[in-house]
């Protein structure tokens, strides 16, 4: 089956040798780069998974951007169609970060905005988000964060889906929330508030499929097989690795359509 992957990045040296990257190093046992990784080795890793189509992210953060919009457009580019743009803004710049986005979208063909909390240690309900959500919600694009404990060394308290994610949702029910990261380990409340609010969804990002909590396949394989979606975090994981054991879920074949890519391909309009 095609696969799209909702959660990734192709980095630049400035995002893959950050410090607050120590953390994901130890685990994965990835090294600091010397060179870029070349985006042959990336549109590789997601051909040999099947992924037709990756949503590579901009980032940016309190200090600048990490992988810059411009730079994504690059990738995009070069990437021989599989991959397409997520924005990324300077949110303490609303003004600029609005605008900034509508060129993303409009000239750039970005997809969708991702704004990751703990990078700017302001929840999803902080005022700064807002012109942002209200521009997403006018230009029809998605509005990625993510959910749950952050693996980086930053504080995890930005990653709760309650309150930050059910208010966000209340306030534009219009707006289509993606989750990254499943939401463990308050996992029950991601799913609780992707149950309440039509335009949420989760996606399953930094986890492989051996990984993912008891509750969230028990929701995929019912009343949540259109609400969840895959991402792998690459380059952090591989889609084919975080692929690797999806039968031992046990999924019928329409449930692991939607999973793979129908879900993205609507949620995102691709």
């Amino acid at each position: 089956m095609p696969v799209i992957d909702a959660w990734m990045q192709h980095p630049t040296l400035r995002h893959s040798n950050h410090e607050m990257f120590d953390s994901l190093r130890r685990w994965t046992g990835l090294e600091v780069l010397d060179e870029p990784l070349p985006l042959e080795a990336t549109v590789a890793a997601l051909a040999a998974a099947d992924v037709e189509i990756g949503l590579s992210a901009a980032w940016y953060g309190p200090q600048g951007p990490l992988i810059s919009n411009d730079e994504v457009a690059g990738f995009v580019a070069g990437s021989g169609g599989r991959l397409r743009g997520v924005a990324g803004v300077d949110l303490t710049r609303p003004v600029r970060a609005v605008r900034e986005l509508r060129r993303a979208v409009t000239e750039l063909g970005f997809v969708a905005l991702r704004i990751v909390p703990w990078l700017w240690q302001l929840p999803p309900t902080d005022r700064l988000y807002y012109p942002l959500y209200a521009a997403c919600a006018e230009l029809g694009v998605p509005f990625c964060t993510q959910v749950g404990h952050t693996g980086p060394l930053r504080p995890s308290e930005t990653g709760r889906p309650i309150p930050y994610i059910d208010q966000v949702a209340l306030d534009f029910p219009e707006l289509a929330v993606v989750c990254g990261h499943i939401g463990y380990p308050w996992t029950t409340e991601m799913i609780a508030v992707a149950d309440k609010h039509a335009n949420v969804f989760i996606d399953t990002s930094a986890y492989t499929a051996r990984r993912y909590p008891r509750e969230l396949v028990d929701y995929l394989r019912g009343r949540g097989r259109g609400k969840v979606l895959f991402g792998s975090n690459y380059p952090m994981i591989t889609p084919g690795r975080a692929l690797e054991h999806l039968a031992e879920l046990d999924l019928d074949a329409q449930t692991t359509d939607l999973f793979l890519s129908g879900n993205a391909r609507r949620v995102f309009s691709l």
